[in-house]
Order: structure tokens, then C-alpha cells, then sequence
């Protein structure tokens, strides 16, 4: 499976068994996310234009119009507007029936990339984490509920599922989205946990919000969070928070390695001291917040 698109739903009704696949889309209408209130200065043309785009990153590369319009929320005239704008500009393509993205879209992520200060930082540390361990390594921010990989250094191991720079995991099933998760209060984490569907990946998830708050308190006292298969049976990981030089958490760095080769322990007594010297040297290397 390549680059993996997991996506965590506000409540929905559960989808079907792919597991780590799933439109980013969010599971509410796009209509009822862009209602505002009559402010002037939000483009819902716009707005629309991006949810439509969002609707591709699941496993299907080709939607017709229908299958947009119910991944969105969107009625099929403003998604045939939309989808044809896109291919105008060089976005999308069509055959007649079927939409696709085109590389174009690929620019409006690369401008992050090329631009923000994690994914430039990170790169070199995660290659050299990853030589010295053997393993793969990432670095993710929190976005909606889900962490987000902005940067990764991967081995030549065979592991079950493949992530790339763009990827999106649950945070409240994966080490990455638990240390995010956990340097919020803990108030706002559970705020945040309430708003979403805790669907069981594996027999190993844990889906009780009572004991996820108790895992992420863990996480905040230890200083590191561990996912043992709960995204994906045979998948083991570790992450600590990267912290810029004023001491906020603005990612988590992760490693990750096959179950049947490498022990919780191990991660824990072996690549921990690597990591976190690996996340405090990126983390000095990025100003403040904005």
C-alpha cells in the first residue's frame, strides 16, 4: 500500500474495511463548514474549490461527480463547477465520465515544503536518526485530528504500511498524534478526542476515551509515546515531542520498525535516547511560533 491516506472522521458512521485508507474529506457536509455568518471576507468559492480537492486523497484516484458530491457534502452543480474550473486551470483532468488531480496539484504542497521551517530542518536529522537506528523515521504536526508527516527518512526494511511526506494517522491511535495530543491541557485534548469517531484499526486499538486521556497523561509525564500496533498489526513506533527554542511542542518525531523484529523494550531502552537527542537538535533549529 503506498502513502497510506488515514484519516480521522468527526463522528461518522463507520466506514468499510479499509482500515488505512479514507477520503480527506471531513464526514460533515462542506456546506455546513462553510456557513459563516455573512463574513465579507470569507471566499466560500474558494472554499468549496478546496474541499472538492480534498475528496481525492483517499484510495480512488478517479471520482465521478457523484462520488465528490457525497465524499463533500457539496450538491453536484457546485461540484461540476468546481471540477471544471480545476481543469481549466490544470488541476484535474477528466475523461468524459471520471475526474482525476493532475501533478499540478502537487505545487500547492510543495509550497509548504520548500517554505516552512520543520519540513527543511527535519530532513537531514531524520536521515541521520534513521542511518544510525536502521529504521524509518518522521516528523509530524496535528492537523484536524489527524498527524500529518512533513517529513520522513525510510529504510529499505520492508514494513506493512508505506507513509509519505503528506501522509495523514489518527493521532489518538499512532506515538506521533499522542505526543501532539498530549502537549495540549488536558482539558483541550479531551475536547478534542470527544469530537472524533474512535474506530478500532486493530484488536490492539484503544478506543475508550477514558483510557486514552490516561494514556495520553503517560505520554505527558514520560516524555515519549508508543503505538504497539494499535494503526496496523506488525507496525511498532515511538515518538517524543520536537520543541523549538522556547520550549513549545510544534511536532512529534517518530521511529518506526516491524514488530517481529524489534521488542517495545527496545524501542524504549535503545532508539528513545537517540530520538530525543535527534528532537531536541531539531527543535533548536526553529524560531517561535508566529
Amino acid at each position: 500500500m503506498s502513502c497510506a491516506q488515514v484519516v480521522l472522521h468527526p463522528k461518522a458512521s463507520p466506514r468499510s474495511s479499509r482500515a488505512l485508507t479514507a477520503p480527506r474529506a471531513p464526514a460533515a457536509t462542506a456546506e455546513d463548514g462553510l456557513n459563516r455568518g455573512g463574513d465579507p471576507d470569507f471566499m466560500t468559492s474558494l472554499a468549496r474549490g478546496l474541499y472538492v480537492i480534498r475528496a481525492f486523497s483517499g484510495v480512488d484516484r478517479r471520482l465521478t461527480i457523484a462520488d465528490v458530491s457525497r465524499a463533500t457534502g457539496l450538491t453536484r452543480a457546485v461540484v461540476r463547477r468546481c471540477l471544471y474550473t480545476l481543469k481549466e486551470l490544470g488541476y484535474a483532468a477528466t475523461d468524459g465520465r471520471t475526474y482525476s488531480l493532475q501533478p499540478r496539484v502537487l505545487n500547492l504542497g510543495y509550497s509548504y515544503l520548500s517554505t516552512a521551517p520543520i519540513p527543511i530542518a527535519a530532513q537531514p536529522v531524520l536521515e541521520e536518526l534513521s542511518a544510525q537506528l536502521g529504521e524509518a523515521t518522521s516528523v509530524a504536526v496535528l492537523d484536524d485530528g489527524a498527524a500529518v508527516y512533513v517529513a520522513r527518512a525510510a529504510t529499505r526494511r520492508i514494513v506493512a504500511v508505506t507513509l509519505g511526506v503528506g501522509s495523514r494517522v489518527p493521532a489518538y491511535c499512532t506515538a506521533l498524534g499522542r505526543v501532539l495530543l498530549a502537549a495540549m491541557p488536558p482539558e483541550q485534548a479531551a475536547r478534542e478526542l470527544s469530537r472524533l469517531e474512535l474506530v478500532a484499526h486493530t484488536r490492539f486499538t484503544v478506543t475508550s476515551p477514558r483510557r486514552l486521556e490516561e494514556v495520553l497523561a503517560e505520554a505527558r509525564a514520560e516524555g515519549f509515546a508508543v503505538n504497539d500496533q494499535e494503526l496496523e498489526i506488525g507496525l511498532r513506533a515511538i515518538a517524543v515531542p520536537v520543541r523549538n527554542v522556547v520550549g513549545a511542542t510544534v511536532a512529534a518525531m517518530n521511529v518506526s520498525a516491524q514488530a517481529s523484529r524489534v521488542a517495545r523494550r527496545q524501542l524504549v531502552e535503545e532508539a528513545l535516547p537517540l530520538l530525543r537527542a535527534a528532537a531536541e537538535r531539531l527543535g533548536s533549529q526553529l524560531p517561535p511560533s508566529r
